[in-house]
Parts: C-alpha cells; sequence; structure tokens
C-alpha cells in the first residue's frame, strides 16, 4: 500500500494544485461565498472521514437545543434522491442517508434536511422551518457558504497538519485552510491525555490568535441500545462486530479493552448491505454494530445491538466550548 500510495504522489501534487487555486478563487472574490441572515455552525474536516463529525453534531444539539430552534443540514451522501428533503415521519434512511437519518431518529424535534446545494438547503430551511440556528455538517471545505462560526476536527491519531492530499494522504483541502476556523477540535484523544501532549499538538497545529484548541475523546456508552443489555454481557459469547465507518480502529480498542472477543466483518464507510450480505449476518449469533450502521440495518436483522458514541471533553474544555457557542448565539 505504500508503494501504491508513493506512485500515485504526482496526482496528489497536481490535486492539491487544483485545491489551492479554487481556495483563491474565494479568497479573491472570483468565487462568491453567500452569508445568510440566520446563525450558521459549520462542522468539517480537512480530511475524508474518520473524525467525529456527527458526534460533534448531536453535542452541539444537546448544548443547544433547550434554548434554541435548531435545523441541521447534511449533503446525505449515498442517498437515493436528489436536491432538497426534509426529514418527516415517513422518510426512509435511502432517502436521507444514513447519518441524517441517525440524527433525526435520535432528535425527533430538530429538523433534519439534506441538499447537495447548501444555499439552497440553507434557504429552504429559513424560509420553511424558521430555525434559530443550521447545523452545517461536514461543510468545511463548501466555500459557498460563509459560516457564523466553524468547528474544524482532525483525528488524534492522524492529525492534518502531519497528512497529504489524496490520494496520497486522506486530505481534501489545504492544510492553510484551517486558518478559517473559529475552533479546532483534536477528537479521539487518549482519555489520559497529558498537558504536556497538548502543547504539542497545539505547536504543530500554529493556531492564530484567536483560534482556540480543544481536545476530546470518544466515550462508548456500554448499556447497549437496541436489544437492551449491557456490554459486559456480550464476554463469552460468539459476537460478530460489522462496521460500516471510516475509522473503527478506536472501536476496536475499546471492545478489546472491554474484554470481548469477536471476530469483524469490516465494510466501507456508508455501506448498503447486500441481501447475500444479509443473509451471511442473519446466520450470526450476535450483532454488535455502530448507531450510524444500526440505522441501516435494523429492519433486516434481529438479535442486533449497537454502542453508542460521544465527543467528551474534560471540564476545562468543555466549560470552554460551551461559552464559545453561546458567545456566538448571542450576538446580534
Amino acid at each position: 500500500m505504500q508503494v501504491i500510495r508513493k506512485l500515485l504522489l504526482p496526482i496528489s501534487f497536481i490535486y492539491g494544485l487544483i485545491v489551492f487555486i479554487r481556495n483563491k478563487c474565494f479568497d479573491y472574490g472570483i468565487f462568491s461565498s453567500k452569508t445568510f441572515a440566520v446563525k450558521t455552525i459549520c462542522v468539517g474536516n480537512l480530511s475524508v472521514g474518520g473524525t467525529g463529525k456527527t458526534p460533534m453534531i448531536e453535542l452541539l444539539v444537546r448544548i443547544l437545543q433547550d434554548n434554541y430552534a435548531i435545523a441541521i443540514l447534511s449533503r446525505g451522501y449515498k442517498r437515493k434522491t436528489t436536491g432538497f428533503l426534509l426529514s418527516t415521519g415517513d422518510t426512509r434512511v435511502e432517502d436521507m442517508g444514513d447519518e441524517p437519518y441517525q440524527l433525526k431518529s435520535k432528535f425527533p424535534k430538530v429538523a433534519v434536511a439534506v441538499d447537495a446545494d447548501r444555499r439552497n438547503g440553507i434557504a429552504q430551511l429559513k424560509r420553511n422551518v424558521h430555525p434559530d440556528v443550521i447545523l452545517l455538517d461536514d461543510a468545511f471545505q463548501h466555500r459557498k457558504v460563509n459560516p457564523g462560526f466553524s468547528i474544524l476536527l482532525t483525528a488524534y491519531d492522524n492529525l492534518y497538519i502531519e497528512d497529504w492530499y489524496l490520494p496520497t494522504g486522506s486530505l481534501r483541502d489545504n492544510k492553510g485552510e484551517a486558518k478559517r476556523a473559529h475552533m479546532i477540535v483534536v477528537t479521539k484523544c487518549p482519555a489520559n491525555l497529558s498537558e504536556h501532549e497538548k502543547d504539542a499538538i497545539r505547536s504543530k497545529i500554529g493556531p492564530k490568535i484567536n483560534q482556540q484548541v480543544l481536545f476530546g475523546h470518544l466515550s462508548y456508552n456500554k448499556q447497549l441500545k437496541g436489544n437492551r443489555i449491557y456490554l459486559h454481557e456480550l464476554r463469552g459469547k460468539h459476537v460478530t462486530l460489522v462496521t460500516g465507518i471510516a475509522n473503527p480502529d478506536p472501536l476496536l480498542q475499546f471492545l478489546k479493552k472491554e474484554g470481548l472477543v469477536f471476530e469483524h466483518l469490516k465494510f466501507n464507510d456508508h455501506h448498503f448491505f447486500t441481501d447475500k450480505e444479509l443473509n451471511l449476518l442473519r446466520k450470526k449469533d450476535c450483532i454488535l454494530t455502530t448507531e450510524k450502521d444500526y440505522v441501516r440495518l435494523k429492519s433486516h436483522l434481529d438479535n442486533l445491538h449497537f454502542i453508542e458514541v460521544s465527543h467528551t471533553f474534560n471540564a476545562q474544555d468543555n466549560e470552554l466550548f460551551q461559552k464559545e457557542l453561546y458567545n456566538f448565539m448571542k450576538l446580534n
């Protein structure tokens, strides 16, 4: 794989040049970026997948939902529909995509919409839903919209600053574009990350004077959902872990630490399961999966459990995170 990546390096240079030119066209006003009257909070990254965007959107909803009317706008990756679609009680996971469907299932009072055209999506939500704030999922690189507040995510084990352009690396945007973020969150950190390590990462990132760099880790709920049991009850059983996410490694490490022995069936991110694959899974004794995969599997399988995951900050970073959010919401 390393050899192949090195061979693809010329393509990465071309890709990086195209990305650089595109961003400069927005910087110099050749391409336009629109600012909307409604408050918008963008969650995104510079790489492809694996930084925890959906758990971050969920955290924002939990913090803001008691005081503000929230809408979520996503592209709806791999959905079977096109154009703008506002989720209703009849909307299927195939219509929305797995992550927007998951968000609507978890927060039924929140308006969740999908549209590859973020400008149109925001305009539609503003006209028909009248939210106080729109959360833009995976929109950092969509520069046709100028968000009011941007949260840039980067994974602890794959910092954007140490990465390279596709296809050699996983970067889809220029590292320098991190300057547009109001806040940078290093996700999937070890829970016991030392202050010395944090300072070293801050030094690598080199934030601007007005940028906060926060550190979060993943927390897994040991009470499984679906068929409600506790994780420890799966010890000694024939467990099959099914994942269709960008980076399952943190989950694998957690489950092994919890003493589970399991086979792992790994699929591509946002994978829609075929009949053949579903028939294979039906033969398994006990299936454990992620929440994103659960919404695609629940209507097809029994004896299916999923494990919830959430972003967690230490007390100091959590206070700073919420302070920054509420300061933005109180502007104007």
